[in-house]
């Protein structure tokens, strides 16, 4: 989702541009998220030079790195079902050292990797949370994840790559409707009467790849920024969904007790039928408190000004309702 609308920026202003792919298939989302802000996609898809290649896939990932100078590193593995944890590790952790790795060899000039608030950790003490924060402990793997992968970033930094990192909240974006955060408005779709309780850190796509983009031409190194436009309850957003998509407003919060018999049904089916589990007890956990995030750095360090993230939602919720429409 980030990959696809970062590249779309690019395609309008950089004169070469190279992205890896995993399938066929991946290239058509892209240009379908192209058709959103474009009447010619196919003309900005082919200003890109395609590699198929892994992150883990160390030959192929050897041909797209020939001749380049900034890379920006997004892919990565979101999810929260414990059998993907080794998958989990193996994607984000070792494929995000396999990419510094090969910016040192290849002399590459920046790196802008996009980690997540989940490698923040929690708040301490009720304070907002800051690019100071770190923490692992009682996290879920995916968070356990992003953590790890920055350590390899840090790491490129002290063998002399200059790195910057953004650690975006949850992200506000059209496309990719079943995946990621996009499932936010697939779900919302379904107009549930209970909305989750408290709250998190969230930020509109365009603020991302701003953001990226201009890190990557800042003389700004080694140094990372939380991307939280506003820090609202999980019931501001659902409201600002249901109005968008033109659906009940949920009405009902899930209770902590609710979240506790949740995550053992989906623990059970999950074992019965074999699905991919969608609550798990630490996910469960996490939902029971609100964490604030500060996002004064960028503000005051780069100038940075967020989007109106209400506005970009109803907008984004439109595309939704006419991709339905067309379906």
């Amino acid at each position: 989702m980030v990959g696809a609308h970062l590249l779309f920026a690019l395609c309008q202003k950089e004169s070469k541009i190279r992205a890896t792919y995993r399938s066929e298939g991946k290239i058509r989302r892209v240009e379908q998220l192209f058709s959103y802000y474009t009447d010619t996609p196919t003309l900005f898809l082919e200003r890109i030079e395609w590699v198929q290649a892994d992150v883990n896939d160390i030959p192929a990932l050897e041909k797209a790195f020939v001749s380049i100078t900034k890379v920006y590193h997004i892919a990565a593995l979101v999810s929260f079902d414990p059998k993907d944890d080794k998958k989990l590790l193996k994607t984000n952790v070792e494929g995000t050292a396999n990419i510094v790795n090969l910016c040192l060899g290849h002399m590459v000039k920046k790196l802008c990797f996009a980690s997540s608030i989940a490698a923040l950790g929690p708040s301490v003490g009720q304070k907002p949370i800051t690019e100071q924060n770190e923490g692992v402990d009682g996290s879920t793997t995916y968070a356990i994840s992003k953590y790890h992968a920055e350590m390899e970033v840090w790491r490129a930094s002290q063998e002399g790559l200059a790195v910057a990192i953004v650690n975006p909240g949850i992200i506000v974006a059209p496309g990719f409707w079943k995946s990621s955060s996009g499932s936010f408005f697939y779900q919302a779709y379904k107009a549930p009467r209970y909305y989750l309780p408290h709250g998190t850190g969230f930020v509109g796509i365009n603020d991302v790849v701003n953001a990226m983009t201009h890190l990557m031409e800042a003389d700004v190194k080694n140094e990372r920024y939380i991307l939280v436009n506003q820090n609202w309850t999980y019931r501001q957003f659902a409201e600002l969904l249901a109005k968008g998509l033109k659906k009940p407003i949920p009405k009902k919060e899930i209770k902590p007790w609710m979240l506790e018999a949740l995550w053992r049904m989906d623990w059970l089916r999950a074992n019965l039928f074999g699905k991919r589990r969608l609550l798990t007890k630490m996910l469960a956990q996490q939902l029971k408190f609100r964490d604030n995030y500060d996002n004064t750095k960028i503000k005051e360090s780069l100038g940075f000004e967020f989007e109106d993230l209400q506005g970009s939602t109803q907008k984004y919720c439109a595309i939704f309702l006419s991709e339905q429409a067309l379906s």
